[in-house]
């Protein structure tokens, strides 16, 4: 079950990044440029590159504050009735953390709804469960196992697939039509799949 749900999670926010740039094509080449000047046209993406690019890393924690790949992180239960931000909770509620929600929260997030990278090169927050607004894989004692593994694997796989391919929206669709609506569910997929034809760069 963690294989699959690792697999799932990471291919899910690889596709929704993907598509975030191919429908903003001006920070799809922003990255495609800071990707090549650190290789120029003949290299190896490797693992350890993401520390030397600052916009992949941006253009990652965006892509996890809009479409988290879990929008309800693991359901907590209270142990006794409490009192949270003047809420009453009762014993033994069942608590879920909207991680979807507070990606688009207007008092945490100028234009909560865009997808501004350039936001993340001036501020230093995280995701891995230091600062508090950006928590897509939870915090804490029960944050996600799989953060690490799946941490590199989106940095890489985005990377490598933009250092050797150029990418095309499929049936001459244009950026501006593109369907960028989600599918609910325990993973956070769009609506529409990403359909894309690779041209060798």
């Amino acid at each position: 079950d963690l294989f699959v749900a690792g697999i799932d999670t990471t291919s899910t926010t690889v596709e929704w990044a993907m598509a975030e740039l191919l429908h903003n094509p001006s920070k799809l080449t922003k990255l495609r440029e800071e990707i090549q000047q650190i290789h120029g046209k003949s290299g190896q993406i490797e693992e350890s590159d993401a520390s030397n690019l600052p916009y992949l890393r941006a253009v990652v924690k965006e892509t996890l504050r809009l479409h988290p790949p879990v929008p309800f992180l693991v359901p907590h239960k209270s142990k006794d009735d409490g009192e949270l931000a003047g809420y009453m909770i009762p014993k033994d509620a069942q608590i879920l953390v909207n991680v979807w929600s507070m990606g688009r929260d207007s008092s945490i997030w100028a234009n909560p709804n865009s997808f501004e990278p350039e936001r993340f090169l001036k501020i230093e927050t995280d995701y891995k469960g230091r600062d508090f607004e950006l928590v897509p894989f939870g915090a804490g004692r029960r944050i996600c196992p799989g953060l690490p593994l799946a941490s590199r694997s989106i940095h890489y796989i985005l990377a490598s697939l933009l250092y050797h391919f150029d990418l095309k929206l499929a049936d001459e669709l244009k950026s501006d039509d593109m369907d960028m609506s989600h599918m609910f569910g325990v993973t956070l997929h769009k609506a529409q799949p990403l359909l894309v034809v690779p041209i060798k760069a």
